[in-house]
C-alpha cells in the first residue's frame, strides 16, 4: 500500500482482539517512529509499557478496547516554553509515526488523552519536567470502522497576500 492510502485508511481502533503483538514488532514500530522531526534532535519522547496493575488503575470508561498492550507516552519539557511547545507537537509526530507503522502490519491503534490530570499523572509515574501525551492503545482490531466525514480541505486553506 502506498503512504496516502495507508494514511487515508487508519483508524482510531475501539475495540481489540485478545491476541497480543509481538513486542519486538512493537519496537521496531518505536524505533521507526523516532525518525519524527524533532527541533534541535530533542527527541523528547519517552514510553511507559503500562502493566495490567497499572492499567487497573486508570479507570478508563472503556478499558481502552480491551487492547492487550497500553503505553503511556511522555513528552520531555524544554529549556523554554517554545521548545516545551516544539516539544510536544514532535512527540505527536512520534505518536503519528506509530500509528502509521503499526497499520501497516495490521495492527491497529487509539490514541487517548485520558483525561489527562494530576491523578493520572501520578498513577503513571509522570516526573514533573514531562507532559502526558496520552496513552496509546495497541492491538489487532476486532473490526475497523467506516470513515468519518471530514471537511473538504479547500475549506481550511487559506492564501495570504
Amino acid at each position: 500500500m502506498n503512504m496516502i492510502d495507508l494514511i487515508k485508511s487508519r483508524r482510531n481502533i475501539k475495540n481489540f482482539k485478545t491476541d497480543q503483538v509481538d513486542e519486538t514488532m512493537i519496537k521496531i514500530w518505536l524505533d521507526a517512529a523516532a525518525m519524527a522531526p524533532n527541533h534541535r534532535m530533542t527527541e523528547p519522547w519517552e514510553i511507559y509499557f503500562i502493566g495490567p496493575e497499572t492499567r487497573g488503575t486508570l479507570n478508563h470508561k472503556t478499558n481502552f478496547g480491551n487492547a492487550p498492550t497500553l503505553m503511556a507516552v511522555l513528552s520531555k519539557h524544554g529549556a523554554s516554553k517554545v521548545e516545551t511547545e516544539e516539544n510536544a507537537a514532535a512527540t505527536a509526530c512520534f505518536i503519528q509515526n506509530f500509528n502509521l507503522a503499526a497499520w501497516s502490519e495490521g495492527v491497529g491503534t487509539f490514541w487517548s488523552s485520558i483525561g489527562i490530570t494530576e491523578q493520572k499523572r501520578a498513577l503513571l509515574n509522570v516526573p514533573d519536567n514531562y507532559d502526558l501525551l496520552g496513552v496509546l492503545a495497541v492491538g489487532y482490531p476486532e473490526m475497523i470502522p467506516d470513515p468519518k466525514p471530514r471537511t473538504p480541505i479547500e475549506n481550511k486553506i487559506k492564501y495570504l497576500p
